[in-house]
Formats: structure tokens, C-alpha cells, sequence
């Protein structure tokens, strides 16, 4: 799994799709988005649901992250030949994919609490910085502010590492184990005479 996340990224998106495509950051972020699947994969030896979803949530922080950051350094990209999407779609198509894609990584980072994963302290730190990132990506799509695209940029790096912080204090405020353990064993329906 390594190997191919590393060639992948390495070969795969940096050699051809980068300069092939302007969704290279959407197909390259699944490269970018597989080391929590590694390291999960690397202590409990078995591809798991949970695991994917932490891949799903970079997957989906990757394109508003990289697009803000694509916006402010449009020129550059234009200038070298590389086809980023606001080079070859213009910025108010890239500010409004960016804020579809937050919509999407908000509706993603809810999921850890939906299946369980994790607790009501995740999913409050989850919304709450969702609500900022959705903030930005709004900023995004109606100010014109030069300022916008970096300051959005800023925040999704916050985003993410805090993201994560909320994910290690929830699992050791109530450690996965004890949460499944707490989970109502399912109601068996019995056959009615």
C-alpha cells in the first residue's frame, strides 16, 4: 500500500496528471489523503472502515485547501504551464468549487460521529470548525477581498491539525473500545403468535 501511495503521488500525479489536468488536485489527493489508512493499516493489519473515513475527510479538505492557494499563486501556475483550475476556468469557478467542496468535507467530518467513531466531542469540534471553514469559503464566493484566497489557505492548514487534535482528545476522553461496548446490542424481533 506504501509502495503505491508513494508511486502514485511521486510518478502518477507529479510527473503526468499535474501538468495533464486541472483536476490534479482532486486525483492527486487520494495519494496525498492515504497515510492515515497506512498507519492504520500498519498497527492493526486490516483495511478498516474508520480508517477510510479519515482518508475521506483529507480527500475532500485537499481541493478547497490547494484551489486557495492556486487562486493566489494563479500567475505563477499560468506562467510555468501548469493547468490549475483557476488558470484554466477562471477564479469565480474555483471559489465555487471550493465552497462545494467544504460543503462536502463538512458533511464528511460529521460522519466519525454517525458511525460511531467518535464522540459528542468530535462532532462539536467537527461543526464548529466546519462553520469556519464554510465561513471562508463564502468569503471566497462573495468578496473580492486579494486577501481572501490566503486567508482561506491559512485556515484550512488550522482546519486539519486541529481536526485531528479533536479526533486524539476524543479517543482518550472515551477510548473507541469502551464507545462500541456502550453501543445497545441490536433489538431482536420476536415472532409474534
Amino acid at each position: 500500500m506504501t509502495l503505491g501511495s508513494l508511486i502514485g503521488y511521486a510518478i502518477i500525479y507529479t510527473c503526468f496528471l499535474k501538468r495533464a489536468t486541472p483536476q490534479n488536485i482532486v486525483i492527486g489527493g487520494l495519494a496525498g489523503a492515504a497515510p492515515p489508512l497506512l498507519g492504520w493499516t500498519a498497527v492493526t493489519n486490516e483495511i478498516h472502515g474508520y480508517a477510510l473515513l479519515l482518508v475521506l475527510i483529507i480527500f475532500a479538505w485537499t481541493p478547497p485547501h490547494f484551489w486557495a492557494l492556486a487562486i493566489h499563486r494563479k500567475d505563477d501556475y499560468a506562467k510555468v504551464g501548469i493547468p490549475m483550475l483557476p488558470v484554466t476556468h477562471g477564479e469565480k469557478y474555483t471559489r465555487l468549487h471550493i465552497l462545494l467542496y467544504t460543503i462536502m468535507l463538512f458533511v464528511v467530518s460529521v460522519l466519525p460521529f454517525a458511525t460511531k467513531m467518535f464522540g459528542i466531542l468530535y462532532l462539536m469540534g467537527a461543526v464548529v470548525l466546519g462553520l469556519g471553514f464554510l465561513y471562508w469559503a463564502v468569503v471566497m464566493v462573495v468578496n473580492k477581498d486579494p486577501e481572501a484566497p490566503m486567508q482561506t489557505f491559512k485556515y484550512s492548514i488550522i482546519y486539519l491539525m486541529a481536526l485531528f487534535i479533536i479526533m486524539l482528545v476524543d479517543h482518550y476522553a472515551l477510548p473507541l473500545d469502551e464507545r462500541l461496548s456502550r453501543t445497545p446490542p441490536p433489538i431482536e424481533m420476536q415472532a409474534i403468535n
